[in-house]
């Protein structure tokens, strides 16, 4: 009897209806991963608009306030209660001070002669105390303070001081600015020599000029303002060379010297090295300071010969009738003795300025030279011209 298989249709039935659900699930999932689903048609969105940037600007400059130095503090100039005159000088400094003693002996000199010495005051400071001795003078009521004797005095003096009395300075400003209101200058200053010998010098028919100066810085100063002073005039431009007495050099100045000879030369160098700067140069007209022959014995000045300087008239002419009434004092040194005449016209000087409306003009035969009052209160000074002669130093008295 054949068998029969009652359930195979159910079993059958059965696997169909799960392959087709396994059919349905592979077209519902996702693709394998070799290949990609394709992808819907779409249409692609529009670009966005392009976004205007907002204009950007530079940040506004503010302006930057320049930075304003403080005001320096008003000065006044004190109004006297006395007929009183102060003279302010360094006497207690050791590096000064003889020069302040030999300027107060000149002062108190020409005081006594005049019968004025009960009015006058001596104020002596140490390097660092001038601005406590002009505060001094303040309070005595001072009519004048004659100082500071320094240019570094005077600078502190006109920067710092809250109150002065007039002043009748011994030194002039280094940077050659206006003195302020009150303040007046004498002083020893080789500027006004250089002006004179500059003046001299065309004079004497010399067109063109050569300098030779050496390193000290008065020598220095006194070439430059020889040199502004003789183009001013009209002179050319003068040839510069530096005294130096290493032979080598020695030796080349004189071979520039003698190849290019002009008409005169200025000395700028002090006394122990004039003899032998003087023998490198060509004949001609030789002009110097007034130190060149300081300290030089009279042998030696013969190497010197025909040299032209300018001296002031106390030891110029010292047996002048203007100084008769004077005591003359040897204070063994030149440039001590030139102190001591700046401290004579000092005094002569402080007794007109003193006066409640001090004079506009003074022209005055001095000690030191012929004093004029410029109107920027500036006493300019000029000595005497001298020529070193035969071994000595003359009087020079130019044929025109």
């Amino acid at each position: 009897m054949a068998a029969t298989h009652p359930t195979l249709p159910r079993v059958r039935a059965t696997v169909l209806v799960l392959l087709a659900a396994s059919i349905l699930v592979a077209c519902a999932g996702p693709g394998p991963l070799s290949r990609s689903r394709p992808a819907a048609a779409t249409t692609a969105p529009p670009a966005p608009a392009p976004i205007a940037r907002a204009p950007t600007y530079a940040p506004p400059e503010v302006p930057i306030p320049p930075v304003v130095a403080p005001a320096p503090p008003p000065v006044g100039t004190q109004q006297p209660t006395s007929d009183t005159i102060c003279i302010v000088l360094p006497l207690e400094s050791p590096l000064y001070g003889a020069a302040a003693a030999a300027v107060k002996a000149g002062f108190l000199a020409a005081a006594d002669v005049g019968g004025s010495a009960s009015r006058t005051r001596i104020i002596g400071h140490g390097d660092d105390g001038v601005l406590p001795a002009f505060a001094a003078a303040v309070e005595s009521g001072a009519a004048l303070a004659v100082g500071p004797l320094t240019r570094d005095d005077l600078k502190t003096v006109l920067a710092l001081a809250l109150a002065r009395p007039r002043m009748l300075a011994l030194n002039q400003q280094e940077d050659g600015s206006a003195l302020p209101e009150g303040v007046y200058a004498l002083s020893l200053s080789v500027e006004s020599d250089a002006e004179l010998l500059a003046r001299r010098a065309y004079a004497d028919g010399a067109r063109t000029m050569a300098t030779v100066a050496s390193d000290a810085p008065l020598q220095r100063r006194f070439k430059a303002a020889f040199s502004a002073a003789w183009e001013r005039i009209g002179g050319s431009t003068p040839r510069d060379y530096r005294f130096d007495p290493h032979p080598e050099i020695l030796s080349l100045l004189r071979r520039e010297l003698v190849a290019r000879p002009p008409d005169a030369t200025l000395l700028a160098v002090n006394s122990d090295e004039a003899p032998l700067a003087k023998s490198l140069l060509p004949p001609g007209l030789v002009y110097a300071s007034s130190q060149i022959a300081d300290g030089v014995p009279a042998p030696m000045l013969r190497d010197l010969e025909g040299v032209r300087y300018v001296e002031i008239p106390w030891l110029a002419d010292p047996a002048s009738v203007i100084f008769a009434r004077l005591p003359h004092t040897s204070l063994g040194d030149p440039v001590l003795d030139r102190l001591y005449a700046l401290g004579l016209d000092a005094f002569t000087i402080a007794e007109l300025l003193a006066n409640p409306i001090p004079p506009d003009r003074v022209e005055l035969e001095g000690a030191t030279g012929h004093l004029s009052l410029t109107p920027a209160h500036v006493f300019v000074r000029e000595g005497r011209i001298m020529l070193i002669r035969d071994g000595q130093s003359v009087l020079y008295e130019p044929t025109q």
